[in-house]
C-alpha cells in the first residue's frame, strides 16, 4: 500500500489521482456525506487514512467548525505533502492500531476510502478498524465503503467492497443509531454511526 501511494504520488504529484480518486469533485462528494454526522464546533476529529489532509480544506471551505484535528495515514509520502499544506494540523504515520487511541479520545472519527484496498481477509481488518474508530469516538463515526452490489466494483479483485445492507446490519450491533446513505454515487455508500445522546 505504501509503495503504491509512493508510485502514484511520483506520477501525479498533489492530485486526487495520487489517492486513487477519479477527481476532486468525487473526493469532496464523499466528504460531504461524511459530514452529515453533524460535526459540532470545537470537536476533536480523527481523520483515518487522511492522505494529503484534504478534509481540512473541505471543512474550512464549507465553514464547518471543529477544534483539534489528527490526521492518520500509512504513507510517509502523502503525509509529507499533508504537513507542508497544513502546518497547523497534527499528522501521525501508521494505522489506527499504531496510534492506539484511548476510548473516547476523539469526538468524531472519519474515514474516506482508506478501506478500499483488497487485503484478502474477507473484510476482517475493515471491521476491526470500524470497531476501534467507534470506541475512540465520543459522539460517532462516519465512513464510506465501496458497494459490492455494483457490478463493476464488486467484480474488481483489487478492491475491497461490501454489501451495504450487510454492513449496516453489522454496524447496528455497535450502535442502533446507524444510518446508511446511498445514491450519491453508483458504487459507494456511507455509514454514520452515532452514540446515543
Amino acid at each position: 500500500m505504501v509503495s503504491r501511494h509512493r508510485d502514484a504520488k511520483l506520477r501525479h504529484g498533489y492530485h486526487p489521482h495520487a489517492l486513487y480518486w477519479s477527481s476532486r469533485d468525487i473526493q469532496w462528494l464523499r466528504f460531504e456525506q461524511l459530514c452529515k454526522i453533524g460535526i459540532k464546533p470545537g470537536s476533536r476529529l480523527l481523520d483515518v487514512g487522511c492522505g494529503f489532509g484534504d478534509l481540512l480544506e473541505f471543512l474550512d471551505e464549507r465553514g464547518i467548525q471543529y477544534g483539534d484535528y489528527q490526521g492518520l495515514d500509512l504513507s510517509p509520502d502523502l503525509l509529507e505533502t499533508a504537513r507542508e499544506r497544513h502546518r497547523e494540523a497534527n499528522f501521525f504515520e501508521g494505522d489506527l492500531f499504531d496510534l492506539d487511541p484511548h476510548s473516547g479520545q476523539f469526538d468524531y472519527a472519519l474515514l474516506s476510502g482508506s478501506l478500499n484496498e483488497m487485503l484478502g481477509d474477507d473484510g476482517s481488518y475493515a471491521r476491526q478498524t470500524i470497531t476501534r474508530m467507534f470506541d475512540a469516538s465520543r459522539r460517532g463515526i462516519a465512513l464510506n465503503l465501496l458497494d459490492a452490489t455494483h457490478l463493476q466494483t464488486g467484480s474488481r479483485p483489487d478492491l475491497q467492497s461490501f454489501d451495504p445492507e450487510q454492513m449496516a446490519t453489522w454496524c447496528r450491533d455497535l450502535t442502533p443509531e446507524t444510518t446508511q446513505i446511498r445514491g450519491y454515487l453508483d458504487n459507494d455508500f456511507t455509514l454514520l454511526l452515532q452514540r446515543k445522546p
